[in-house]
């Protein structure tokens, strides 16, 4: 049985391995999407690995919050919160997606599944055996702001990707420059929506597992819209000298 203690130790390692990660990512960018490599190993077709990547956080997370059960209204909430973004994510957007055809390394697929494991674990657990909200906890600076960027953040984010999947007509499997909505000033305005996002879902949560889920998304974020951003630049003469990668005017 974990501690709160040996859960926090932990905490801390796991947020150190994604400060050691970061700038790794840096120059090497995660071998999927449009930067998927054949040399990483055995293939799985992208919707199948999409859904086995993100999915398994929404299982991860029930199965600890049920596991510890805290009947307290902010802790569920902050449950069902994560939930609809992983359900979302794990399941709706990959249906929706087309991309036929495309393959990503098994290896990342289980990659991928470790760490939204851990992530969503340590959510879960914190929300039902470590957290304490008061009644008023709605009233709290961090609660509202929380809230307000959370929601914005995922708009962002699902109308960003609604954009990206509009690209290709049916049956198409190339890429397009995207035009309209934060693409205006950004490459990758999908991570930088989901980066407000869990922003905003650290300040509410307000504990050591929050905190470390969002470092772990801005570790794996940053760095690949950066690799995106390039990527853009190397494939598209006409790309918009004007336009940077995740922060509007700034990068």
């Amino acid at each position: 049985m974990f501690d709160s203690f040996t859960i926090q130790q932990f905490l801390f390692i796991w947020i150190g391995i994604a400060l050691i990660i970061f700038p790794i990512q840096l120059f090497v960018s995660a071998p999927y999407g449009r930067h998927s490599k054949t040399t990483w190993g055995p293939m799985v077709p992208n919707r199948l690995g999409w859904i086995l990547m993100e999915g398994w956080a929404l299982v991860a997370i029930l199965f600890f919050y049920i596991k510890y059960f805290n009947p307290n209204i902010y802790s569920l909430l902050f449950v069902i919160l994560y939930a609809l973004h992983y359900v979302h994510r794990g399941f709706i957007y990959p249906m929706r997606t087309r991309t036929k055809g495309k393959l990503n390394p098994i290896l990342i697929v289980l990659f991928a599944m470790t760490f939204n494991s851990i992530n969503a674990g340590l959510i879960g657990y914190y929300l039902s055996k470590v957290s304490i909200y008061p009644e008023d906890y709605f009233q709290h600076w961090n609660f509202i702001l929380g809230i307000f960027l959370f929601i914005s953040g995922f708009v962002i984010n699902f109308k960003s990707d609604d954009i990206l999947i509009h690209l290709r007509k049916p049956g198409e499997t190339d890429y397009k420059i995207p035009k309209g909505f934060l693409f205006k000033y950004i490459s990758c305005p999908n991570h930088f929506g989901e980066m407000i996002e869990w922003f905003g879902f650290m300040l509410m949560v307000w504990n050591w597992a929050g905190i470390a889920f969002f470092i772990w998304t801005v570790s794996n974020l940053l760095p690949r819209a950066l690799h995106h951003h390039k990527w853009y630049k190397q494939n598209f003469s006409d790309y918009p000298k004007e336009r940077k990668a995740i922060f509007p005017f700034l990068l």
